[in-house]
């Protein structure tokens, strides 16, 4: 990694501890000659003025600090795209799986970045593909997951699985995600996914209140191609993109979910692995 020089900071909106922190972190960079880019909301907690939108931010840096919880991080996961920059994520946030940075580590971690003494664990992010009619509209970079959901109020949709070009099934359900190993413990755990360690090669399908009980979460070599159509009526379904971005379905609209050739870089605390990070945010092992 080359010596760092500038760093983007992304912060959570309307927070009141981001608010705090985003001043004091420039003026503390700035002390050890480190120049910043900021992002609209990091820009107006301290009170400049900047033309920089979200995507704009990684360039020219070596780092991206990110403060905010999980939802901030796959922002700027989603404007980092390909560029391998790496982020180092504080969480300001509640739960925060990814965010396992503290504030009051914040300082002492970011020094060893600084000084080169850190770890990076890769984290496998999924491309995504929606088709209509032969034509391909949109392409996707997911680091947690893929969501259709149902559009309209109490009534399930149907989505046809197919793998590699293997039909697997119709699923008559709420929704369906697809996961990476990342993901497994955000929207896919809630629906009774399975947790899978992030250096796992491999994608899951969880089913969201599926109407025959035997569909369960499948667990796949992330090597392959999933294809997930639409049976359902127009404007009946909704793709979801890490829960942020996403576009109303047409009937027989398709996505395809594959592993990215890219991944995303986050810098870890060195004294925390994911079994950690479990135990503290499930309270595994409490009364």
């Amino acid at each position: 990694m080359p010596a760092i020089n500038t760093v983007g900071i992304v912060a959570k909106p309307r927070s009141e501890l981001a608010a705090r922190i985003v001043p004091e972190v420039i003026g503390w960079l700035a002390e050890r000659g480190v120049g910043v880019r900021l992002d609209p909301d990091s820009a107006g907690y301290a009170h400049r003025q900047s033309e920089l939108q979200r995507k704009d931010v990684p360039h020219g840096t070596q780092l991206v600090l990110v403060l905010g919880g999980d939802g901030t991080l796959l922002s700027a996961a989603r404007a980092i795209g390909d560029s391998d920059i790496p982020l180092f994520a504080v969480n300001l946030g509640g739960l925060g799986f990814l965010t396992a940075i503290t504030v009051e580590d914040l300082y002492p971690q970011l020094e060893l970045v600084l000084r080169g003494d850190f770890r990076i664990g890769r984290r496998r992010a999924l491309h995504c593909e929606l088709w209509r009619d032969g034509r391909r509209l949109y392409e996707y970079h997911a680091l947690n997951d893929m969501v259709l959901t149902k559009a309209e109020i109490a009534r399930m949709i149907d989505l046809e699985v197919q793998i590699d070009g293997y039909f697997v099934c119709v699923y008559r359900a709420d929704g369906l995600i697809v996961a990476t190993p990342t993901g497994s413990t955000a929207y896919s755990l809630s629906a009774g996914g399975p947790i899978v360690f992030p250096t796992v090669a491999a994608l899951t399908i969880t089913p969201i209140c599926p109407h025959t009980l035997s569909n369960r979460p499948v667990v796949l070599d992330d090597e392959g191609t999933i294809q997930v159509i639409n049976r359902s009526g127009d404007q009946s379904t909704y793709l979801t993109i890490d829960g942020q971005v996403g576009e109303l379905l047409k009937r027989n609209d398709y996505v395809l979910c594959r592993r990215s050739r890219h991944s995303i870089s986050l810098i870890q605390p060195p004294n925390m692995l994911f079994f950690d990070v479990l135990r503290e945010k499930l309270k595994w092992g409490g009364r």
